[in-house]
């Protein structure tokens, strides 16, 4: 696939997923069927997405690549080491580093002998690797390499663009939430204002300190007051007995 079109391909997927995992989903396929036409041979593939505060996001193009990139979640793999080393990781026919060796008798038993890892550069607080996987032991020689490289970073564009709207996303839920709890408080304030003739600033003192005192969050004192009013009558002495 010509790169303009491979781009507009890859970017197409981010417009047409929902959510980041659904994006990965389908960016696991799509690296699977590119490095199987580059090697001349069955590959399999898995993404890896880390984000500062956030647990790892996986996807793999079949239940084996997704297992692997799970494993690694517990050990060590070709994925994280490219990760932490910013530099393409291989794991070929020859001898591997300790660290790896669980993860490569695992990889053995799915037939899997040579995998090969990718980072992707992200945005601050953001990286991504994706992850090639051969039954073959020399699979990925440097032809094969260097064309798995280069759809790394035509992804890595589609990945960076996913990663911005996924936390424009976040944003916007968090702040509705925001913005159903301020709600909620204001209604709760409100009726608190009513029955007991009190200001704002003093409904509020008291939802706080009903909150304080059971140690539970302000939303959910609100929320309990506008389920008393909802149901019946709502004594003012609410806050008083807490």
């Amino acid at each position: 696939m010509p790169g303009s079109r491979l781009s507009e391909h890859l970017q197409d997927l981010v417009l047409e997923n929902a959510s980041i995992d659904e994006f990965l989903q389908e960016l696991s396929g799509a690296i699977a069927e590119f490095g199987t036409s580059a090697a001349g041979g069955r590959i399999l593939s898995s993404v890896r997405l880390v984000r500062s505060g956030k647990p790892a996001v996986t996807a793999g193009s079949d239940p084996a690549a997704l297992a692997l990139e799970r494993l690694q979640d517990q050990a060590a793999g070709p994925a994280v080491e490219a990760l932490e080393t910013g530099r393409a990781a291989l794991m070929d026919g020859g001898p591997v580093k300790p660290p790896l060796d669980r993860y490569r008798r695992t990889a053995a038993q799915w037939g899997i002998r040579s995998a090969l890892s990718i980072p992707v550069a992200l945005d601050e607080g953001a990286a991504g690797a994706l992850t090639y996987l051969a039954a073959g032991p020399d699979a990925f020689d440097g032809g094969t390499a260097a064309s798995c490289e280069a759809f790394a970073a035509t992804a890595g564009k589609s990945m960076r663009l996913a990663v911005r709207l996924g936390s424009v996303q976040d944003m916007n839920r968090d702040l509705l939430q925001a913005m159903k709890s301020r709600t909620t408080i204001n209604l709760a304030s409100g009726i608190l204002m009513a029955q007991s003739r009190c200001s704002q600033a003093e409904a509020f003192t008291l939802l706080s300190k009903v909150s304080n005192n059971r140690n539970i969050k302000l939303r959910l004192v609100a929320e309990e007051i506008l389920r008393r009013f909802e149901s019946g009558p709502c004594s003012a002495d609410f806050g008083t007995r807490a």
